[in-house]
């Protein structure tokens, strides 16, 4: 079946679903697959299940439901980049970058939504289905979708930058994540900017942070320019409090969030809004009424102990910020954290990096967990080290952490949240 039929059947349909542990009544279900899992196998649950198609790729496979293609990803992708092209009302920024780009995007989404139909990346889905799927969540009466790409590797920004055709484009930062992937950090350059050369390229604005300098070299007549500096089409001042307030225009803007590194984030939204004309009231609205979650930021008070976690992902970057914002805030401190993952060749240099910054730093009480900090091992009065998280949560249960402040942040796979519920 070609694209032009898919989409026929795909109009008829209730969106579409992947998973049949929650699938959607009336939608077309992508028998994917997995490094485990065959999606064709699950193919008759999801009609079972209420699915109105399934889109397969076992010829052996037969039911009246069943659509047949040569590959059910490339099916997937090819008909969102039909859906996209169909989206003549709907105008859609791109985001990628190393680090803030889920936060980045809910609070552009926020402000738009102020004005606008807006729609956005759920969650996380920004990889080559997760950005599929979210373009095939866009009605076409939204007037603004906001999608979050991701990349580890060169040229997986450029697809999915193709398969978008963004109106708008957005980096970011360019950090030490996926270095493995990307073979350093001029790889994460070239990568990530793969976004900017196809809007260069096909003629649309981007959004550039006038404080970065990288971003910078980017700067072109259609380019909309922000940050602190008064060449910048909208200029920010930054208030060094324990959440991040912002002044634009006399206004002063105080967010939920903490932590420098959100700065950006912040004015990043404010610029796109101010942009698209929406009052600068609703705007403030906004962001103050904006709250992290999802193990992003979170501020957790428990007791009498602020608990910031931040254990969604880490890599060098996002590790040294982080921990050089939480050393700003007033009170005894004590820090938790977790092996930075996806560096490769580059994992024991970067993680030395870290504990040489801590003990520079030497103002509060570290707890190191995973294998590649445990590698460098050392003795010190204010860090300790933890090869598995099950040691360390057996230290935490027989010595309860007495400091007021604590940050908890390492790689998803750590899953350092689970630490919480023992502080």
């Amino acid at each position: 079946m070609n694209t032009d039929q898919l989409y026929d059947l795909f109009l008829k349909c209730n969106g579409v679903s992947t998973d049949t542990r929650s699938i959607k009544k009336g939608s077309l279900f992508f028998s994917l697959k997995g490094e485990n899992f065959d999606g064709n196998d699950y193919a008759l649950e999801a009609i079972n299940k209420g699915a109105k198609y399934a889109v397969i790729d076992n010829n052996k496979l037969e039911n009246p439901n069943f659509i047949k293609v040569n590959n059910v990803l490339k099916s997937l992708q090819s008909l969102s980049g039909y859906h996209r092209i169909k989206l003549k009302n709907t105008t859609i920024i791109a985001l990628t970058g190393s680090n803030g780009k889920t936060t980045t995007k809910e609070l552009i989404h926020s402000v738009l939504s102020k004005k606008y139909k807006t729609v956005s990346t759920l969650g996380n889905l920004n990889n080559h289905i997760g950005v599929p799927l979210t373009l095939l969540n866009i009605k076409k009466d939204s007037n603004f979708a906001v999608i979050e790409m991701g990349a580890n590797h060169i040229g997986e920004i450029a697809f999915l930058t193709d398969l978008v055709k963004p109106d708008y484009g957005y980096i970011t930062n360019f950090g030490k994540a996926h270095l493995e992937g990307f073979g350093g950090i001029k790889g994460v350059i070239k990568g990530k900017t793969e976004l900017y050369n196809w809007l260069m390229e096909h003629h649309k604005p981007i959004l550039i942070n006038s404080d970065d300098e990288i971003q910078k070299k980017f700067t072109n007549s259609q380019s909309i320019l922000f940050g602190k500096k008064n060449n910048s089409q909208f200029v920010f001042k930054e208030f060094n409090e324990d959440y991040i307030s912002v002044e634009y225009n006399k206004h002063k803007i105080k967010s939920k969030l903490i932590g420098s590194y959100n700065f950006y984030n912040i004015i990043a939204a404010i610029s796109f809004g101010l942009y698209f004309k929406i009052d600068l009231k609703s705007i403030i609205k906004a962001i103050e009424d904006y709250t992290p979650k999802n193990n992003r930021s979170e501020i957790l008070n428990i007791k009498d102990k602020k608990i910031i976690l931040d254990a969604y992902n880490a890599n060098p970057t996002s590790m040294k910020v982080a921990i050089d914002s939480f050393f700003e805030l007033s009170g005894s401190k004590a820090l938790i954290l977790g092996d930075m993952l996806e560096l490769g060749i580059y994992s024991n240099d970067e993680h030395h990096e870290i504990i040489n910054h801590l003990e520079k730093e030497n103002t509060g009480k570290t707890y190191l967990v995973g294998e590649e900090f445990y590698k460098l091992k050392k003795e010190s009065n204010s860090i300790l080290f933890y090869k598995t998280k099950n040691e360390l949560i057996l230290e935490i249960s027989n010595n309860k952490i007495l400091e007021k402040n604590i940050l908890i942040k390492g790689s998803r796979a750590m899953k350092m949240e689970e630490l919480i519920n023992l502080i």
